[in-house]
């Protein structure tokens, strides 16, 4: 590029800030800014020949070129290439193309035949002046931004791809994963901006071509290589020594228990009491299903901490996940002598300022809060473990905030991230594979199978009979409502005619409302009440999607379960099941103005109904979701994989895993410049 990375931005033109926006600032960045698809101009279709909804380039002769205001004001032009005649329309239109397109003149067009009663037209066809060579390659297009043109953009591009360093990084005796893949790079991004146009697309679009195989393999060993850069670098560093010694509250906690420990929990509260006792970070995700017991880990880990000498702290991604750990930690940890202190964002001042004067002296031993833990005036005594629930739902300032709050020079706090939602395979060989993972693959006993059933909105009041069978038993009801992005108010309006409908089919049952809007002290006597069994139904939007146990309610019924995504319907799903009654979970779906459920849908509701397996759902999810929308928050300032697709390039990930340490050991100057080739400065995000 003309400018380098350092050029003041007030000297940038439009284009230029253009380019930036999309993070095009090295040559190496444009040459791997690959297109979207490709426009064949290398050859010219006759009309006659054309079909309709083909997308051709014709060369021709204008025979009559006029503005006319109906329907609405446009340029009509039309054009005869000796075989057939075509109008081409434009609303958007300039003087200029009415002189380009003068009667008389001869130019080339390409754009997408359609046939109609009038006869042949193209919309808004490109066009120049015809003359000079056909092109030799397929004419790319590429991913812009308003105020850059495909035309300053392709020059762009070219000329990165003339100044790019594309020396090889791979070690010579590196064995490919696929023969297709022997391309060189250079080579393989020659080919993919300018194909010749002998081609196959298909093996363009679907990404089997060779040199799409060469870059998805440099793409993931970039990736892999700053995972496990990331882990060493953390490996060196320093953090407590947290040895289990005398044990003493960690056995008593443990002896305390209203419950035996599953053979999984026992298992990975070993790993975690093993990280601990090590002198170097703990970074470790522990992963179970819905209900598997994590908490309890958690608990037993930070008896560890504590036990010690010093401090934990527990963030959780809303207020009502982290009211009910801090419930659930002071009832276990209380009894034993440990004060636990509580931070939200919606604490009075007097509460606040005692809390925080807690935390200071090292009185409160846990701290248990939302993201009001990391903020800048919460300063601990000597933190040494730092617990994240449902750690996706968290961005990696937070995580780095909170990694902050340890005041010991020179030292780390371990950290332990939590997640309901399972990782698939691949997605934990790759974006997680700086973490140490521990998995609950084993549930609790006396959790009863959830029975999941999928129904039309239109046998709505079935439904409703259904809860006044199950209220007649004495259980209880979750109604979940979908939230609507584009408009709150519409969400409050959903769950609010839903209240007042079940309110008006349930006379004599208590029927609460539960919504984001409500005041804190609200929210918390809503779920009081229906904790303590005295509210029959709860009307919910998502926010009772994680942390919410009441064992007693065994109905789970989703409105409009077509728009919740798969990972947070099998979340919603595990709030029943939690007693010994049989319980279910009705998703209720519609139809919308087509009348028909779409593919994706249909696929999310039969996923549901086929398992109730956390890791086969996650599988699923990813499949249809793809990485960037189930790594969620993760990938605040993380590069996603922009060329391999984990669902299908699972063996040239494993390769990239099995070179990456090889590189690293033996080739570090080669594994320098191939991550900073691909990643600039990016990979520092994976620092948390």
């Amino acid at each position: 590029m003309s400018e380098s990375p350092s050029s003041p931005a007030k000297t940038l033109t439009a284009p230029q800030k253009a380019l930036r926006k999309l993070g095009l600032v090295r040559d190496i960045d444009l040459a791997l800014h690959l297109p979207l698809r490709y426009e064949d101009e290398t050859r010219i279709v006759k009309l006659a020949d054309a079909r309709e909804g083909d997308t051709v380039q014709i060369e021709a002769t204008v025979t009559a070129c006029e503005i006319t205001m109906r329907p609405r004001r446009q340029l009509l032009v039309t054009v005869d290439d000796g075989s057939d005649t075509c109008v081409m329309r434009f609303f958007s239109f300039y003087p200029s193309h009415q002189k380009a397109l003068a009667v008389g003149s001869r130019i080339r067009a390409r754009g997408e035949v359609r046939g109609g009663f009038m006869g042949l037209t193209m919309m808004h066809p490109n066009f120049k002046a015809a003359g000079g060579a056909l092109s030799t390659a397929l004419t790319p297009v590429y991913p812009t931004v308003a105020g850059l043109a495909q035309a300053y953009l392709r020059r762009a591009v070219i000329t990165g791809l003339n100044h790019a360093d594309l020396s090889e990084t791979l070690p010579p005796q590196a064995h490919w994963p696929d023969p297709r893949g022997t391309w060189s790079l250079r080579d393989a991004l020659q080919f993919l901006h300018h194909p010749t146009p002998d081609v196959s697309l298909a093996a363009l679009e679907d990404r089997s071509h060779p040199a799409w195989i060469r870059l998805k393999c440099e793409e993931l060993l970039a990736q892999q290589l700053s995972q496990l850069t990331a882990k060493r670098e953390r490996d060196r560093l320093r953090a407590p020594h947290l040895r289990l010694q005398a044990r003493d509250l960690h056995d008593r906690l443990l002896a305390a228990l209203p419950f035996g420990l599953t053979g999984a929990q026992q298992r990975v509260g070993q790993e975690i009491a093993a990280d601990l006792a090590r002198a170097v970070p703990m970074h470790r995700l522990l992963q179970g299903d819905v209900g598997a017991g994590k908490t309890v880990v958690a608990a037993l880990a930070a008896m560890v901490a504590i036990d010690a000498g010093w401090q934990c702290a527990l963030m959780a991604p809303t207020e009502i996940l982290a009211t009910q750990h801090f419930a659930k930690l002071v009832g276990w940890l209380e009894p034993l002598g440990i004060n636990v202190a509580w931070l939200i964002g919606s604490q009075k001042k007097k509460e606040r300022t005692a809390m925080l004067e807690m935390i200071a002296s090292g009185e409160a031993a846990l701290v248990v809060g939302t993201h009001a833990v990391i903020q800048e005036h919460v300063k601990f005594k000597n933190l040494a473990l730092a617990v994240i629930d449902e750690q996706h739902r968290f961005g990696v300032a937070q995580r780095l905030a909170l990694r902050g709050k340890m005041q010991e020079g020179g030292m780390e706090p371990h950290m332990l991230m939590m997640s309901a939602t399972p990782i698939p395979r691949t997605l934990a060989m790759s974006y997680y594979a700086d973490l140490d993972v521990s998995v609950i693959d084993e549930l609790p006993p006396g959790r009863t199978p959830i029975v999941t059933r999928v129904i039309s909105d239109s046998r709505r009041d079935e439904v409703v009979a259904r809860i006044g069978t199950q209220l007649a038993q004495g259980r209880q009801v979750y109604w979940v409502c979908p939230l609507i992005e584009e408009s709150e108010a519409l969400d409050l309006t959903n769950a609010t005619q839903t209240h007042a409908d079940l309110s008006e089919a349930l006379p004599g049952v208590m029927v609460g409302l539960l919504h984001s809007r409500m005041p804190v002290a609200e929210k918390k006597a809503v779920m009081d009440l229906f904790t303590s069994g005295q509210m029959g139904v709860l009307v919910s939007t998502t926010v009772i999607e994680v942390g919410v146990d009441v064992p007693n309610a065994s109905l789970m019924v989703i409105e409009h379960a077509e728009r919740f995504g798969l990972s947070q319907l099998h979340q919603l799903r595990g709030r029943v099941g939690r007693g010994a009654a049989a319980s279910a979970c009705v998703l209720l779906y519609g139809t919308g103005d087509s009348g028909r459920l779409g593919e994706t849908a249909r696929e999310r509701l039969r996923a549901m109904v086929e398992t109730t397996d956390g890791f086969e759902i996650a599988r699923r999810d990813l499949e249809i979701r793809g990485p960037g929308e189930f790594l969620g928050a993760r990938q605040s300032g993380a590069p996603l994989l922009r060329f391999a697709d984990l669902t299908t390039d699972t063996p040239l990930l494993e390769w990239a895993r099995e070179l990456a340490p090889v590189m690293l050991d033996r080739y570090p100057p080669l594994a320098e410049r191939h991550v900073s080739r691909w990643l600039g400065g990016k990979s520092e995000y994976l620092k948390a």
